[in-house]
């Protein structure tokens, strides 16, 4: 890779890391209560989806774990760290995955890549509370995983549509 072109993606890459910041202070502004906990819209997992297909997986967990360890820190301290980043990761791992196997579209792999972020939440507040009754309301986040992940692969599909294709070379 010439280092033009590394330049490039390590600059659009802290861009990227900045909007995902961006978009989860906005999500905190937003008056968005459903009165069930730990439901959110996700709303900078958009970047990390359009990073994934724009840039691939390595800038893509780069803008990740930037957001999380900030946000969660000057949103939500060191428990809301270890929250995000169990949903985080588990979404992140299971959107590679289904990535590489060029079977699902961008909402499919964002669908389970919200589900999966539940649940890795849940995961974690389990072994917190060492409780596992706590698994009783995965139903109700899996449908939140569902509904909020379809909402930001459809976005993320408009916006990979726009972006032009050989801008960068992965």
């Amino acid at each position: 890779m010439n280092t033009n072109n590394s330049t490039k993606k390590i600059t659009i890459t802290a861009l990227l890391a900045a909007l995902a910041l961006i978009f989860s202070y906005i999500e905190v502004l937003i008056p968005f209560n459903p009165a069930i906990p730990g439901i959110k819209l996700g709303i900078a997992n958009l970047v990390i989806l359009i990073t994934l297909y724009y840039l691939g997986a390595k800038y893509a967990l780069i803008v990740n774990l930037v957001r999380v360890l900030i946000a969660g820190l000057l949103f939500n301290g060191l428990f809301g760290v270890a929250y995000s980043l169990a949903g985080a990761l588990a979404s992140f791992l299971i959107m590679i995955l289904l990535k590489k196997t060029n079977i699902f579209s961008v909402t499919g792999i964002s669908i389970a890549g919200g589900v999966a972020h539940n649940f890795g939440q849940i995961l974690i507040a389990a072994f917190l509370v060492s409780n596992l009754k706590i698994f009783v309301y995965f139903p109700v986040l899996i449908i939140s995983g569902v509904v909020s992940g379809a909402i930001i692969g459809i976005v993320a599909h408009l916006i990979l549509k726009r972006l032009p294709q050989n801008a960068l070379i992965n």
